[in-house]
């Protein structure tokens, strides 16, 4: 597969700019993988294509506010900050992102806050957009967290086409996010509110939970023909045994598993043993999944519209078969679904 095979034509206005004012009222699309049947629906009906016992595999990341805007020494130049990770907690240093970056050279000190209460130094350049940062803070750790999160906000992507907003900070979390590391949303994962939750629990329909880190990676440009030559960048995740077992049983026992999200793919293939079944992991993955792949843990799949030339999609053409997928994208923007973060979602079913 080549990269120009996951281009197509977007307009604009059909990027969502807000989610939909409770999580669970927005449009589904059905597609049938095998047969490239595709129906209409809403999100409320998920549970109707699933019976008893089958799961849901969610991605519990917890989003945190990691862009932030500081000012130069002496020029006073407002930067863009984009947290990435935390590298050493001792020497508070940080992998960021800046913009513009230009203007941006090492030694170079960036202070936050109306006070200037956060100062930053630059230590280390590691990329032509990236940098390492120390921040210069006396206080305990959990407090330099708070105050530098006081400062940022909810880093919605830039596609969007719009600033952050503080309702944001709520909007772009699942409603069962628990470990903070990601600095963008598992986007398929927030259509959940805690009403469908239980209507999954009354169904008798299991729920079982991993995390990967989302991480900026998803929406960077990809600048390579060949896909064999991409690189993705590396994400930690965590898969314990009380999932395993979860998703194990449902797949002994002949149930159905629902991927929520291409995140729970690239984790449960990562984790996946040649006997179909996963383990236990802790680690850092950089699967990248395109077509032709052969999946060997979901049956089922749920995707947010993705945009083009990106990873997500490729992944999601990989699972619900490529001529049929780029045909559901075509009709999905002729029946006006909205795309992006914030807009709405694909089941794809055999």
């Amino acid at each position: 597969m080549k990269l120009s095979q996951f281009n197509y034509k977007l307009p604009q206005e059909l990027i969502a700019q807000y989610p939909s004012d409770n999580r669970e009222d927005c449009r589904m699309m059905v597609l049938h993988r095998k047969t490239g049947d595709i129906e209409h629906e809403n999100f409320k009906q998920l549970l109707s294509h699933f019976s008893a016992h089958d799961v849901f595999v969610f991605n519990d990341t917890k989003v945190f506010p990691a862009r932030l805007y500081g000012n130069k020494e002496k020029t006073g130049a407002r930067i863009e900050v984009f947290l990435l990770r935390e590298l050493n907690e001792e020497l508070r240093l940080w992998d960021v992102l800046v913009d513009p970056a230009r203007k941006i050279r090492i030694g170079n000190k960036l202070y936050f806050g109306d006070d200037s209460s956060i100062v930053a130094e630059v230590i280390d350049n590691t990329t032509s957009r990236g940098r390492t940062l120390r921040f210069l803070y006396e206080g305990e750790h959990e407090e330099f967290r708070r105050a530098l999160y006081a400062l940022g906000e909810a880093p919605v992507p830039r596609l969007i086409g719009r600033e952050s907003e503080p309702e944001d900070l709520e909007r772009f979390q699942c409603v069962f996010a628990r470990h903070e590391g990601a600095v963008t949303a598992p986007t398929a994962g927030m259509h959940f509110s805690r009403t469908m939750l239980k209507r999954m629990e009354l169904a008798d329909i299991d729920a079982a939970y991993l995390t990967l880190h989302c991480g900026l990676g998803a929406f960077r440009q990809t600048d390579v023909e060949d896909l064999t030559k991409h690189k993705m960048d590396s994400e930690s995740m965590f898969v314990g045994a009380e999932c395993c077992r979860t998703v194990n049983r449902a797949k002994d026992g002949g149930h159905r598993v629902l991927a929520v999200g291409t995140t729970v793919q690239r984790a449960l293939e990562t984790c996946v043993g040649p006997d179909a079944r996963i383990k236990e992991f802790e680690g850092w993955t950089n699967k990248f999944i395109f077509p032709h792949y052969d999946f060997s843990v979901a049956d089922a799949m749920l995707s947010n519209f993705q945009m083009p030339y990106s990873t997500l999609l490729m992944l999601t053409t990989a699972f619900g078969n490529y001529d049929y997928t780029m045909h559901a994208y075509q009709v999905a923007m002729k029946e006006g679904y909205k795309f992006g973060p914030y807009g709405d979602v694909m089941l794809i079913v055999d």
